[in-house]
């Protein structure tokens, strides 16, 4: 055989000298061609002229793209890219990275527009933007109330300050919080960066539209336009904090994202809506001692289960924080004068102007209040109206903006795919968005057939007692199966670490929902005190695998902690009830 044809053949087949064997490419030849793919990425970001199907297999620094020696890099054909994610959500990352792996050319786009109060988004969606945010100000919130527990435990703190009324020896710089989490915020987001580069996948900070099936129109941060063509979309662009339309609400109110751009304490704070996110916000400012006032409109903890959310509102109202019930904001405007609440840094703070809000109540008078910073938690709608799905028929709810998609995280349009909270009827939480994105990418490009399972979903609300659930409500388990074929085990119990200080001794709680005809199947587990999602993390995983009442109490505990309470649950909802029944005969 010819020299140059042997040649030829190792190059294009991986064979060895001898012409008859196939080598495959190894883990080392994989990780060198992602590294020289990913060496183009910076050119092409900041070029003008990205690669196109015209341009298919070079950089847009003019430069070949090489392979691997054995031929085995992204497939060449129509497309200049083989997947295409518009949106930098948690999802879209981790499903672009695993592609990559799997030698495919994948691009994400992420150019989210900054928030009405300027704040903007860093790469790494509601991972980085809101989950990481939400944990430092819950920790710097119950920092305090620590500090005031450490003088049973021996510590005595110096120093006197008037910044902050947790106690004459404590004091809170909301300035270096914010200092702190933002300059946090920003290396993770350029790690994530480094992170993409080193995996080979491109990223550009520029917006998407969908104009054809195939087809994005590209439009970077100078309003330069281009078309990119890919072979598989998803739509990873998360979602954002609404607004109620009412007057003065977008020139003066702010959202939960906005709360980290307030470059002052945020003084005397009305939250409007019992979310999630209003009663985590309520939680941290009351925490780091902001006087906040949670107007409920339009309920406490909507999905969530019934009696839990009055427990932690219960909680919330005896530490301190005011509820409005039965009110509907009507109108926001701006006052002069300061407000005498602000927990200020400096005198120049106090002197701002104040929010005037009116409210309806339930019985039709009109009323006025002062605030310094009005917040709105009143539920979130998907980042999907300019991104071109009417354009190719992919189904939305009118009212969320949410992504009609069947059990492979398919649109209805074969090709475009969906990942995280831009999803309708789905749970949303990132460890979900990570391990559906992971599992979708392992489908497309690997062969696999594993669906993600959407039920039994764990979450976390990180109010300052947390509170964390997994599988149903007590309401959807008795709407699912019948009162009677539910037991409902519950507790209350006293953390160790509280008892020196003699700290809220009845507020922390668990209980599981069984269904009985099925040997007491755990059908949810809600757990409200310390560290909450540590304790019910490992506790998923059993229900996972049918986890029953039985194999509960078979499971011996770890002493002294709190998560041996749901070792040793004996007492039921209905015994409860009877006995008070019988107190008050």
């Amino acid at each position: 055989m010819k020299p140059w044809l042997v040649t030829f053949l190792r190059r294009l087949f991986g064979w060895t000298e001898n012409g008859c064997e196939r080598t495959s490419p190894s883990a080392e030849q994989g990780m060198q061609y992602r590294r020289r793919t990913a060496e183009g990425c910076d050119a092409f970001r900041d070029s003008s002229k990205a690669p196109t199907s015209q341009t298919r297999g070079k950089c847009s620094s003019g430069n070949k793209i090489e392979t691997s020696e054995s031929g085995t890099g992204p497939s060449l054909g129509p497309y200049d890219y083989d997947l295409l994610v518009i949106g930098g959500g948690s999802g879209g990352l981790v499903l672009a990275k695993e592609a990559a792996g799997l030698r495919r050319k994948v691009l994400i786009l992420d150019l989210a527009a900054p928030s009405l109060r300027g704040t903007r988004r860093e790469l790494g969606g509601s991972s980085l933007n809101v989950d990481n945010i939400r944990k430092f100000l819950q920790h710097s919130s119950l920092l305090g109330k620590a500090v005031q527990d450490s003088e049973k435990y021996g510590w005595k703190l110096r120093g006197t300050t008037d910044l902050l009324p947790l106690r004459p020896s404590a004091c809170h710089s909301w300035v270096e919080l914010l200092e702190a989490v933002q300059q946090q915020l920003k290396a993770r987001s350029e790690e994530l960066k480094r992170e993409l580069k080193r995996c080979g996948v491109f990223y550009l900070n520029a917006r998407g539209e969908i104009v054809e099936p195939h087809t994005v129109e590209v439009t970077d941060m100078n309003g330069r336009k281009r078309r990119l063509t890919a072979e598989t979309l998803v739509i990873a662009t998360g979602d954002r904090p609404q607004y109620l339309g009412v007057p003065g609400e977008r020139e003066f109110c702010i959202t939960s994202e906005d709360l980290l751009s307030l470059p002052h304490p945020p003084g005397r704070t009305l939250v409007v809506g019992g979310s999630a996110d209003g009663l985590e916000c309520a939680g941290f400012l009351f925490g780091l001692g902001a006087p906040v006032s949670v107007m409920l409109q339009p309920d406490l903890l909507p999905g969530f289960d019934r009696k839990m959310a009055q427990k932690i509102e219960n909680q919330m109202l005896v530490s301190g924080v005011d509820f409005l019930y039965h009110c509907s904001l009507s109108k926001v405007e701006q006052t002069e004068g300061g407000s005498a609440d602000v927990v200020s840094e400096t005198p120049q703070q106090v002197s701002r102007k104040r929010l005037r809000v009116t409210f309806i109540s339930k019985e039709g008078q009109t009323k006025q209040e002062d605030f310094d910073t009005v917040l709105l938690a009143v539920g979130k709608k998907a980042c999907t109206s300019d991104i071109g799905l009417e354009c190719v028929g992919v189904q939305c709810r009118q009212d969320t903006g949410k992504i009609l998609v069947n059990e492979r995280d398919q649109t209805t349009v074969d090709h475009i795919y969906a990942i995280g909270s831009v999803q309708h009827g789905r749970p949303s939480t990132t460890g979900l968005s990570l391990h559906a994105g992971t599992l979708l990418a392992q489908r497309l490009y690997r062969g696999d057939t594993i669906m993600c399972d959407y039920t039994n979903v764990p979450t976390v609300v990180l109010t300052p007692l947390e509170y964390a659930s997994c599988g149903l409500s007590e309401e959807k388990a008795n709407l699912k199966f019948g009162e009677d074929s539910v037991e409902v085990y519950h507790s209350y119990y006293w953390p160790l670490e509280w008892e020196l200080p003699a700290r809220d001794k009845n507020s922390c709680y668990v209980k599981a929902i069984c269904h009985i005809p099925d040997h007491e199947r755990v059908l949810g587990l809600h757990i409200m005190g310390p560290n909450a999602a540590d304790i019910l993390q490992g506790f998923v995983a059993a229900m996972k695998c049918g986890l029953t009442k039985e194999q509960l109490d078979a499971t011996v505990g770890i002493h002294p902690g709190s998560a041996q309470v749901l070792t040793s649950l004996t007492q039921t909802q209905r015994m409860s009830e009877a006995l008070m029944m019988r107190g008050n005969c």
